[in-house]
């Protein structure tokens, strides 16, 4: 008798990236939190708000805040359009997904390609985004558009 091991890749009902099952509810998370990174690619603002609570909590660049408007303002950056996402990282366990990214944006003023990092946590509720931590490397945006100097100066 010959025994068949199944590439779990191939199975639909399991997520490749971090083998959680899509019927589960890490797999059912994972699926959300993918949605709201390619809102950042859409800008569809009617997405965002079926995917992130209205009261959000939101951790992260010196802000301890409520409310769907700080994504918000995040997606529908001025200056910045053609965003382009990629998922570097992906861990999930329970109510918890973990991403780490890369954004490429276009600079509207000079045309050229910008990019970001980043690493956030979310916590879901429901399907729905109700709380995030992470940080992004702005700093690293806003040098590469020539807004601030290559180096940090001394404090």
């Amino acid at each position: 008798m010959t025994t068949e091991t199944a590439d779990p890749s191939a199975d639909p009902t399991v997520d490749p990236t971090t083998g959680a099952g899509r019927n589960t509810e890490a797999g059912r998370n994972t699926e959300t939190v993918r949605r709201y990174l390619r809102v950042f690619e859409t800008r569809n603002v009617a997405e965002l708000a079926e995917l992130v609570a209205e009261d959000v909590l939101v951790h992260g660049a010196g802000i301890h805040g409520r409310g769907r408007h700080l994504p918000e303002g995040a997606v529908l950056t001025p200056g910045l359009s053609n965003c382009r996402v990629r998922v570097d990282d992906l861990a999930a366990a329970g109510d918890r997904v973990t991403v780490a990214f890369t954004l490429t944006y276009t600079h509207d003023r000079t045309g050229r390609d910008l990019t970001m990092t980043g690493l956030k946590s979310y916590r879901l509720d429901g399907g729905r985004i109700v709380e995030f931590w992470g940080e992004t490397d702005l700093y690293g945006l806003l040098r590469q558009a020539g807004l601030v100097p290559e180096r940090i100066p001394p404090f």
